[in-house]
């Protein structure tokens, strides 16, 4: 069982490598959105609930796993049970689906921060027409910072069916971005060891320096009064408490393998109860801490939003009505209003479609994730601020540092397994396969630099790893709990950190987080029966705004094959397992 391989130097370095690995961009861009929809300060109720049921138990168990076992998951799983073989690979499937697109988001960031230099930042204002008497149709429509991440970023085609060909400059960032990680993950835990402490504590420096930029802007209050005002009632809502459990099992990373890989380097008498529960409470506290940066800075573009919008009334009504400067103001513009409605009825009719009714309540309640929330929403705010070229390089070397510590782990959950398996590793030195992962998942990513690639990135992001991680984690727990024996597993912890674990850690591995397991993956799998016909948001230049559009056929094909491949690894690995223990024993039988 054990195995001689490189260890982190120390428990310190396998800390930041866990942070930096489970601390990602879903704490910068997921929570807050949850926070926003689902409850503001109330939210907090089920997520920490759900931490406690869910988070720590099972981050403990695949530590203990990797730790215990000395291998990747593949062979962590096949030692437990040959029959689970199948776990270990559904694992690195999903762990290779997630780099192919992943590591896109970090190309992103090398393009916004090269053109973060600028000034001014070239998503402040609309580019001008080819006759120079305007600004570009389709930017005059939406915003500049639409205008930007569509157009000049991704040049988004109208649907997926138009494919287009190639954006050169994204690709490029794309290998750029493969070369980084390439160059981390060169020498294994020896490169990975020394870049995690840079790729753990650099966002944190910077959340620090945003934290305090954030609430000294103007405006900033209303986010975080918006944010930390308890909407009680939403704890009736079973989403809510979907969303906490769902968003606990993805940021920490659960089934994907990196832990276990991880783990698996750790020297075999390391405390991983203790280290479990600092990296899941490190993990919350920083989406805690990332939402309230980010609560500022939507109280800020809301409130110069709405603002902007009552100075844009005041200046239309004061100029058709021929009013005097300063007698209509944000404080009496209601009243006013009310007054020219009822003097000059017939004029105002005609002015009214262009009075446009501004509300800071509707401009908070905008609720925006994902690439939305980091590439506009910050962009829109950055643009704002003073000396915006400081803050927009601050903010998308944190995005860099955030995506590639994640990349480190997603790469990690894939190679240790194969640096673990002796015909691969007697053939090739490590640096040859770690360079062959990168150049594959490289080539297979130039896709999402297509024309329809943003569209592509939205199907892997939904469906490549969702029902297919609560599968695995399901079958890791009930693998442990019930096949290994949880006995037998209590004696390996005595072993390993002096004392078995307390009734607290047996009833969740046992009884509780099985269950909401299995609860959350009936839950999805209702909700995509019941959604019917699979749908996108398409950009439209006409428009300029997203507009919902049908999966194509082959598209819905693709969204198949994503949750089969990883899901079918389990039953077929134990299947073949079954079939090559019965032909062996037929053999011997026959001699």
């Amino acid at each position: 069982m054990e195995k001689s391989r490189p260890l982190w130097d120390n428990s310190l370095q396998f800390i930041f490598a866990c942070i930096s690995y489970a601390v990602g961009l879903g704490n910068v861009w997921r929570f807050p959105y949850l926070c926003q929809m689902y409850g503001g300060g109330g939210f907090l109720i089920p997520y920490f609930i759900m931490l406690i049921a869910e988070g720590m138990p099972l981050l403990y168990l695949e530590l203990a796993v990797g730790q215990r076992m000395r291998q990747g998951s593949i062979g962590a799983w096949k030692i437990i049970s040959p029959y689970l073989c199948g776990v270990g690979i559904a694992s690195v499937v999903v762990s290779f689906f997630l780099s192919m697109y992943y590591n896109v988001i970090n190309a992103w960031a090398f393009w916004y921060l090269f053109h973060s230099f600028q000034d001014p930042l070239p998503w402040a204002t609309c580019p001008l027409n080819t006759n120079h008497t305007g600004y570009e149709e389709e930017c005059e429509k939406t915003s500049s910072t639409q205008y930007f991440w569509y157009r000049q970023t991704l040049n988004i085609s109208p649907s997926l069916e138009t494919s287009g060909s190639i954006q050169w400059e994204q690709a490029l960032c794309l290998t750029l971005a493969w070369l980084v990680v390439y160059l981390c993950i060169l020498r294994g835990t020896e490169s990975t060891g020394k870049v995690v402490y840079v790729t753990a504590s650099l966002p944190y420096c910077v959340l620090i320096v945003y934290l305090i930029r954030g609430l000294t802007l103007h405006g900033a209050v209303n986010g975080l009064v918006y944010m930390f005002t308890p909407k009680l009632e939403q704890l009736s809502n079973p989403k809510t408490w979907i969303s906490a459990a769902t968003q606990i099992f993805f940021s920490l990373g659960l089934g994907f393998g990196s832990l276990i890989a991880y783990a698996s380097y750790n020297d075999a008498s390391n405390n991983c109860e203790r280290h479990a529960i600092i990296v899941s409470l490190i993990n919350s506290t920083t989406s805690i801490f990332a939402s309230v940066v980010t609560f500022s800075i939507y109280g800020f573009k809301a409130t110069f939003n709405y603002e902007s919008c009552i100075n844009k009334v005041i200046l239309l009504l004061m100029n058709a009505f021929d009013l005097e400067e300063g007698s209509l103001t944000a404080d009496n513009l209601n009243e006013m209003k009310d007054y020219l409605m009822a003097t000059h009825p017939q004029e105002y009719a005609q002015l009214s479609p262009q009075v446009k009714n501004c509300s800071l309540e509707a401009e908070l309640d905008t609720a925006v994730q994902g690439t939305g929330l980091a590439f506009i929403v910050y962009s829109e705010a950055i643009k704002n601020m003073e000396v915006p070229q400081l803050y927009s390089v601050l903010y998308f070397i944190m995005l860099l540092m955030l995506g590639i510590g994640s990349m480190l782990g997603n790469t990690a959950a894939i190679l240790t397994p194969l640096t673990d398996s002796r015909v691969i590793a007697a053939r090739f030195p490590k640096e040859v396969i770690s360079g062959a992962v990168c150049f594959i998942n490289c080539v297979i990513g130039l896709i999402f630099t297509t024309e329809a690639g943003n569209y592509w990135f939205d199907i892997f992001n939904d469906y490549a790893a969702t029902l297919s991680l609560l599968l695995i984690v399901l079958v890791e727990t009930i693998a442990v709990c019930y096949i290994y024996g949880i006995r037998r597993f209590e004696k390996d912890l005595h072993t390993m950190i002096g004392h078995k674990p307390n009734w607290y850690w047996k009833i969740m591995w046992a009884f509780a987080s099985p269950l909401l397991i299995i609860s959350l993956f009936l839950f999805y799998l209702t909700d995509y029966i019941l959604t019917g016909t699979l749908q996108y948001q398409a950009w439209d230049a006409t428009q300029g705004q997203l507009v919902t559009k049908d999966y194509p056929g082959y598209a819905r094909a693709v969204i198949g094959l994503l949750v089969a491949a990883s899901t079918m690894c389990i039953p077929l690995g134990a299947l073949v397992t079954f079939v090559r223990k019965r032909l062996k024993r037929s053999v011997s039988t026959m001699a």
